[in-house]
């Protein structure tokens, strides 16, 4: 699939999406101010997460040859993040995302990929550092955000990859109800197919209430608040899992592309703690290992997995988050 470089793209959005939730008269560092001081931000200044799948199925390939049908018996992840924002002036703004991902997978049957390897029960552990720099300013009379980000990941024994990206987003509208944008977004990326992609984002509030919140090819959502802290998502995300193997002298990368399609409530815990519940099921296409130094579509494994139930529980603090209504 081709979806795989949309991993980057919630980090190259975010300056965007800070300065459409704001009315466009406004100073750009009041609209961002603004924006992370919603009472449900899109993005948390640290949100920490558990999700537990339900057994599924899988039929393995290694090197093109098909493998006895298996079953994951438990998988089980923890993701905790945190977004730090330094405000520069009216034009410019840098930011960074720290990311943690432990993943335990038990599978019902060994899996034999490399020689003298056997896995079964493993833990793995994921990082990924960013920063972020944007720069806000016109083109054709339209506000334009055009950002440049610099990240780094790897495991418990070893940083592995350095990436880049390059991004440009024009406001095509911003009122009290409608925010759409439309840009393009460039991955500096050996691992990845296509290194263009482009980013359309879109909100809108209905007379209902009920808001479509719509960041493509991110995730589409119908959110509507609900009694007096909370609020009620329905629609379908975008995930990965990944992380690096060590079984010889070479370094092999998993790499997961995940779609979450369900219902999410989060609730406001207080003046900062947003509680997060979300349940539905979980779509992985494409479960790839590839060596580090080649491609997603150069892979030695391929694992083609059942959709399964997913339960995640979370919690973030916040601690610019208003306690009144949007």
């Amino acid at each position: 699939m081709k979806i795989l470089k949309t991993i980057f793209v919630p980090l190259a959005i975010l300056p965007l999406n800070n300065l459409v939730s704001a009315q466009k008269k406004d100073s750009i560092p009041k609209n961002v101010v603004a924006f992370i001081t919603d009472k449900f931000p899109q993005t948390r200044d640290l949100n920490v997460e558990f999700t537990q799948l339900m057994p599924y199925k899988f039929s393995p390939q290694l090197r093109s040859e098909n493998l006895p049908e298996n079953k994951i018996k438990n998988f089980q992840q923890i993701n905790a993040s945190t977004n730090i924002y330094f405000i520069k002036g009216q034009k410019w703004m840098l930011s960074s995302n720290l990311n943690y991902k432990f993943t335990h997978i038990n599978p019902e049957n060994e899996i034999s990929i490399f020689p003298g390897q056997q896995y079964r029960e493993q833990d793995f552990h994921y990082h990924s550092e960013s920063l972020s720099l944007t720069h806000f300013s016109k083109v054709f009379n339209k506000l334009a955000v055009f950002s440049a980000t610099a990240s780094v990941d790897g495991s418990d024994q070893h940083f592995e990859r350095f990436r880049g990206m390059l991004t440009a987003s024009v406001v095509l509208k911003a009122t009290a109800n409608t925010k759409m944008s439309v840009g393009l977004a460039l991955m500096i990326d050996p691992s990845i197919q296509i290194p263009v992609l482009p980013v359309f984002t879109y909100e809108h509030t209905f007379s209902n209430e009920w808001v479509a919140d719509i960041i493509l090819p991110r995730k589409i959502l119908m959110r509507k608040n609900i009694f007096q802290s909370g609020r009620l998502s329905l629609g379908a995300e975008l995930n990965d899992s990944s992380f690096y193997l060590y079984p010889d002298e070479n370094r092999y990368e998993y790499r997961q592309i995940e779609i979450n399609s369900g219902a999410a409530y989060e609730h406001t815990l207080g003046e900062n703690l947003i509680g997060t519940l979300k349940i539905g099921l979980r779509a992985a296409p494409r479960s790839r290992i590839f060596e580090k130094r080649e491609t997603f579509n150069n892979f030695i494994f391929e694992a083609n997995t059942k959709p399964a139930l997913y339960f995640n529980i979370g919690i973030s603090y916040n601690p610019f988050t208003k306690l009144k209504n949007n």
